[in-house]
């Protein structure tokens, strides 16, 4: 049985979960609340908990940080006790993020790299990551830790680059990159998505921390060419600014590089990316106008 945790709210939408929802039980709970992910643990009993629960947006964190300190850290640490509590045997497969790199020298970054996240978003996700491992280590939670890179080809939120980008150009622009010589490598969705499923499989990546990354560098500004490119777009392209309206992010202290070495889970387990980047541009250019016809709402 497949189970999944959902927060009540106003405007809940499962829609993205349609081609898989007759599959899976929801348990109402909310990260914040240790005894109401204890309960839900409780009730599922899992042999495997995958934990995707975060609030995301980097650019929001700097303005109102402690909503992302709350869900990210201690929503973490909540269901951290809650399966030692509830669910001993359970695995947690934690979803940690490239961002708890932060300032690193201009090389690709191993897993044995210091944490200097550059973001209250980042630290919330460091702080989250360093909390699974000491809890493997003192009290003997069973987990994996997967940090991975910038993901595409969602079939919703067009707030993240390659996404916002496509919808620019439909809309028929311009483009705004507002960090266009910043560095980082871009991961095709269902190569995120594989290394879940293989870490799921595989007892070996228990105890482990795993870059996942298909090394592909590129700039945001070279990003935004190859998407106009591939898209026949030869509008505007504004490098250097963000579009109107968009929170404030101090570029000053951002990130310029990151970019994961991902040699370890490729020689441990064996994953490898299935796509190019260009060819999974191209996927999701194909893919994105029906996404936003069959949900105009989408953020």
């Amino acid at each position: 049985m497949l189970y999944g945790l959902v927060r009540h709210t106003a405007h809940g939408d499962l829609q993205p979960l349609e081609p898989i929802i007759s599959k899976v039980r929801f348990i109402e709970s909310d990260l914040a609340d240790y005894h109401s992910v204890a309960s839900a643990v409780e009730s599922a009993n899992p042999d495997f908990i995958v934990h995707l629960g975060a609030l995301t947006p980097v650019r929001l964190s700097y303005d109102n940080p402690f909503p992302f300190l709350r869900i990210n850290f201690q929503g973490t640490c909540n269901l951290v006790h809650a399966i030692l509590d509830a669910a001993p045997k359970a695995r947690l497969i934690y979803a940690s993020t490239a961002e708890v790199y932060g300032w690193q020298h201009r090389e690709p970054i191993g897993e044995t790299a210091v944490l200097r996240p550059s973001s209250p978003y980042g630290v919330s996700k460091s702080a989250a990551d360093e909390y699974v491992q000491m809890a493997g280590n003192v009290y003997g939670l069973k987990y994996t830790v997967l940090r991975c890179n910038n993901t595409y080809g969602r079939s919703g939120e067009k707030g993240f680059l390659v996404e916002s980008i496509i919808t620019s150009i439909l809309n028929g622009g311009p483009v705004y990159v507002g960090a266009p010589d910043h560095i980082r490598d871009y991961m095709f969705v269902d190569d995120h998505t594989s290394a879940y499923i293989l870490c799921l499989e595989r007892p070996d990546a228990e105890g482990e921390v795993f870059n996942v990354s298909p090394g592909n560098p590129i700039t945001n500004l070279e990003l935004a060419n190859s998407v106009a490119s591939a898209m026949g777009y030869g509008g505007e392209i504004i490098a250097g600014s963000y579009p109107p309206g968009y929170p404030y992010r101090p570029a000053k202290w951002d990130t310029e590089y990151i970019v994961l070495d991902s040699s370890k889970i490729r020689a441990k387990l064996g994953w490898k990316p299935s796509v190019t980047l260009q060819q999974g541009l191209k996927i999701t250019i194909d893919r994105w106008p029906k996404a936003l016809r069959d949900r105009p709402e989408i953020d």
